[in-house]
């Protein structure tokens, strides 16, 4: 199984959790490919087999409006029964971005993998639960 893992990062933390969704995926048998966002173009939807989006919340818990959505925005018609996930952290409200971003993925005709992974600031105890997701994503 291939997975790609795309993301963009402001302070690093949603970087982090892409790293730990690697570690847990390639634990799983997956080859992985951590992609920034700034170096990605709809031709990577040919090249893998599952996805996994991340961006932090901005704004009024928004997704990121300067890279991240441009970008989403060009492949969320070609995401029907495609098989993703999508995490990010956030450093206040109360998560509001993911619920949102869980729905939109959901109308476009994906195949959401549980919920969005979403952390408060800067992974810590957490990260174990992160590389279980990457793991759970890519054997379940």
């Amino acid at each position: 199984m291939r997975l790609a893992i795309i993301y963009y990062s402001s302070t690093g933390n949603t970087e982090m959790m892409a790293d730990l969704i690697a570690e847990g995926a390639r634990s799983g048998g997956a080859e992985v490919a951590v992609l920034p966002v700034s170096q990605c173009d709809r031709s990577v939807l040919e090249s893998y087999d599952v996805f996994a989006f991340g961006c932090p919340a901005s704004g009024q818990e928004e997704l990121d409006d300067l890279e991240f959505l441009p970008f989403y925005e060009t492949i969320e018609s070609d995401l029907t029964g495609r098989k993703m996930a999508v995490f990010g952290s956030f450093g206040w409200g109360d998560g509001q971005w993911m619920r949102d971003w869980e729905e939109r993925v959901k109308h476009a005709g994906a195949e959401l993998f549980e919920s969005g992974l979403a952390i408060q600031e800067e992974p810590g105890p957490e990260s174990e639960a992160i590389r279980d997701f990457g793991y759970r994503l890519v054997t379940e």
